[in-house]
């Protein structure tokens, strides 16, 4: 090897390890906003046909359509969590005068808890023992009740957090949209890079798969807790409007309400006169299972990628990478999916044709 080639693999070597410490220096930097971030992405391009229908209907003020949408993202997000934060502290707040005045009362146990013949005496024993000396319970089941207060606080901080990086996300998603374009431009001269020719077809596809995705999960749920908390609160249901909020989020992770319209079916016909529990029913059930319907309808539409390959990368997303993995999955396999075909396409359409191949009908060409 003469001096020149090696003066050449020493530079080529050089510049490999500058740009492997930059690289290395990007991701250290940008890994801890790597969630916000891919999630503003998702975000930016479920609604981008909003947003560009709300720019032309503002006169073409994009940062005005811009800045209502993510106005709007954090209500949705920030919303719930500082209305939930305010009742729960007017409900400490209440709790902790009733029980300094002593009028603690708890609401008296329903009469069908006496044919449980196991658990019935008990309940209706430590009922009745918070009720009459709160004191006393507090001595005998406090360090339970410590331990359930605690988990479902941590619980509630990890979903606290979880709401105030979405409402950061919302407002990355505002500065995506205004370069919306140029980053399209951006992201399908990449992918012709990587999958020359058919690179920006998948740009698209993805695209195309991440908004139907967004309508078929998040509308479909949306649709689904609205619809589940209206009902509830026309039947004098009174954790309406939190229990809608759990169907909601129930949904998002491909739950489903039911673990929630279940009990409540079951309260109404505990609670309720038995004509207006039977059309409680009858009314909440289709409202729990019409994702079943809906869900698929709004996924396929305009999509050439089966919709089996849709739900399972759905499915299989949220269970390997919760809920982003919603929107990840599905066009991780739908884009595998179109590769898979391109290719074996490509194979059958390269392969020759041997002149004397007989047609359908049996006649040598």
């Amino acid at each position: 090897m003469n001096e020149l080639n090696e003066r050449r693999i020493i530079d080529l070597g050089i510049r490999l390890l500058f740009l492997a410490l930059f690289l290395y220096a990007a991701i250290a930097i940008v890994a801890p906003l790597a969630g916000i971030v891919l999630w503003a992405v998702i975000l930016a391009v479920a609604v981008y046909p909003v947003f560009d229908w709300l720019a032309r209907v503002l006169g073409g003020r994009r940062v005005w359509a811009a800045t209502l949408l993510v106005l709007i993202g954090l209500a949705f997000t920030i919303g719930p969590l500082a209305a939930s934060a305010v009742a729960l502290a007017e409900y400490v707040t209440r709790l902790t005068q009733h029980v300094a005045d002593g009028t603690f009362r708890l609401p008296p146990l329903p009469d069908r808890l006496d044919n449980w013949e196991v658990m019935g005496p008990k309940i209706k024993e430590i009922w009745a023992l918070f009720d009459t000396n709160i004191g006393v319970a507090m001595d005998k089941y406090g360090s339970v009740l410590i331990n359930l207060g605690t988990a479902v606080l941590t619980r509630l901080a990890g979903l606290g957090i979880g709401l105030l990086a979405m409402a950061l996300s919302v407002i990355v998603m505002g500065l995506l949209l205004l370069p919306g374009p140029v980053l399209g431009r951006m992201a399908r001269n990449f992918g012709n890079r990587v999958f020359a020719p058919k690179g920006s077809e998948f740009v698209d596809l993805a695209a195309a798969t991440v908004r139907n995705v967004s309508r078929g999960v998040l509308g479909v749920a949306a649709i689904q807790a609205f619809l589940a908390g209206v009902v509830m609160f026309l039947f004098g249901v009174e954790m309406a409007g939190p229990l809608a909020l759990i169907c909601l989020i129930l949904g998002i992770v491909q739950i489903g309400p039911a673990p929630v319209i279940l009990p409540v079916i079951l309260w109404a016909f505990s609670s309720m006169p038995t004509g207006l529990a039977i059309l409680f029913a009858a009314i909440m059930i289709p409202v729990m299972i019409m994702d079943n319907f809906l869900r698929p309808i709004f996924i396929a539409r305009g999509l050439q990628t089966p919709i089996v390959v849709i739900l399972v990368g759905v499915i299989g997303g949220v269970l390997s990478a919760g809920i982003v993995g919603i929107f990840i999955g599905p066009v991780i396999l739908s884009v595998f999916y179109e590769l898979v075909m391109a290719w074996m396409n490509t194979d059958l359409a390269s392969a020759p044709t041997d002149p004397k191949t007989k047609d359908a009908t049996g006649t040598t060409p």
